[in-house]
């Protein structure tokens, strides 16, 4: 009887947002039938992916910077006798720059955009055979999830779920329209089918994913919405928790809303960036929503949920952007009393409308004033996580902390959990009575049986 031969090692890096996670762990689903298994480090792969994202110029230099690692490594095999390394460059990078890549490094085998990850056993393939078809960078999202099986294999207890890509807002910063194309979804039958693929192997949360994950419509246009898909999956057996990612204003319905009232495993927690508080800067990125429309969709979603934890995304030095028109963001952040919130400095994006628009801010002023939002969310959110102690929160337990004995969960808010707790209660949902609070994290301890009233 023949040896079986050792599975081929696949090496993934990712960069960026939460799509890119969800896209990677697709692209080991299509590549484990070819034999490839996950290693951990880039030094003993056959295969090595970088999963780009293309929202920042530093994020594009950095891969750049890995490439050129990977060849010295890839070289270095060689010359003592190894195995040869295949590197691909998927992801935004690869859709918006892949001819550059191509020329920049010409040790790169295979490019590869985020609509087109689905061939890559038929690339890898050509590859191997000859220098064959290197870069793929078609726009069909409906091929690609056509040709993923519902059939996933999660990493833990939760787990990210695409249900929407790509962009029609087009931004005047942002390169999303030409990375990831219109807006697209998928049918809720196939995401209902991969959640309860994913809910029968054990994980209790999904995070629905979108560039404009509100702007989901259903059966392809059949009315429902995003609050309709959340609904169905909230009847899904196991299926405990449900979040969303990443939102626009103008897209938030009243039907969404009254979701966040009214469906219990759809937890309080709502990213929901403005990028400004100017309504002259919201308007020159063409956000297509003021900052008094925000504030009234922000009050009616606390109307429909007092408790919910609010979340956002600034952008500091826009183009044009003034010192008044700075005091606006901050004035707006004061209104609104984040939970949590992700800012930046405005990065220019060559191709984007506003890498041309006059009036760039110097990146000392972008420093300054980052440094001052940042100084007001962190307040905030410091305040909001110093507000949850005392209260007991349901967490749901998912990995082994940094000492014995401790576990990390995840509290409805999306804030990290320690406690000590026995292991057997990973991936289980656990009332917790909070006691202390940092920055980034909360701290408590399990309560007794005879006390679990969640507070």
């Amino acid at each position: 009887m023949s040896e079986q031969a050792p599975k081929k090692r696949l090496f993934i890096k990712t960069y960026g947002c939460q799509m890119n996670v969800y896209d990677s762990e697709r692209m080991a689903d299509v590549l484990s039938p070819l034999g490839y298994g996950m290693t951990l480090t880039p030094d003993d792969a056959d295969l090595v992916v970088l999963n780009t994202c293309h929202i920042r110029e530093k994020a594009t230099e950095k891969v750049y910077s890995e490439l050129g690692k990977l060849k010295e490594m890839r070289d270095d095999r060689l010359a003592e006798g190894g195995s040869r390394m295949t590197i691909a460059v998927a992801g935004c990078v690869a859709q918006a720059e892949g001819e550059e890549i191509m020329r920049r490094q010409p040790a790169v085998d295979l490019v590869v955009g985020p609509q087109a990850y689905h061939q890559l056993p038929e690339l890898i393939a050509r590859t191997h055979r000859a220098r064959g078809e290197r870069l793929s960078a078609d726009f069909a999202p409906d091929e690609k999830f056509d040709a993923l099986t519902a059939e996933r294999r999660p990493t833990g207890v939760s787990a990210f779920l695409t249900v929407q890509e790509g962009c029609d807002k087009f931004c005047t910063f942002c390169v999303v329209p030409y990375t990831r194309g219109g807006e697209w979804s998928r049918p809720a039958a196939d995401i209902e089918a991969e959640a309860r693929s994913l809910a029968a192997q054990g994980v209790r949360e999904v995070t629905l994913l979108g560039q404009n994950v509100n702007a989901y419509d259903g059966e392809n246009g059949d009315g429902a919405g995003l609050a309709g898909l959340v609904r169905r999956l909230a009847k899904i057996p196991g299926l405990d928790r449900i979040r969303y990612t990443t939102s626009h204003p103008r897209d938030m319905d009243d039907a969404l809303i009254a979701a966040h009232g009214e469906v219990e495993a759809l937890m309080p927690y709502l990213h929901l960036p403005v990028q400004a508080g100017s309504d002259k800067i919201l308007k020159a990125m063409n956000r297509a929503h003021t900052a008094e429309s925000y504030l009234r969709v922000i009050e009616k979603v606390r109307a429909s949920r007092p408790d919910i934890a609010i979340s956002g995304d600034f952008i500091v030095g826009f183009p044009g952007e003034r010192d008044s028109d700075f005091e606006a963001t901050l004035q707006l952040v004061r209104e609104v009393d984040y939970a949590s919130c992700f800012s930046f400095k405005y990065s220019r994006r060559p191709g984007t409308p506003a890498a041309a628009m006059p009036g760039q801010v110097a990146e000392e002023v972008k420093a300054e004033r980052l440094a001052r939002l940042n100084a007001l969310l962190d307040e905030q959110r410091m305040a909001f996580n110093r507000a949850q102690a005392g209260r007991t929160l349901d967490v749901l337990f998912e990995k082994p902390g940094r000492h014995p004995g401790q576990l990390i969960g995840k509290s409805p808010y999306l804030q990290a959990v320690f406690v000590t707790a026995p292991d057997r209660m990973l991936g289980q949902i656990v009332p917790v009575k909070i006691e202390n609070a940092a920055q980034n994290s909360l701290g408590g301890k399990l309560v007794p049986l005879g006390e679990m009233e969640v507070a």
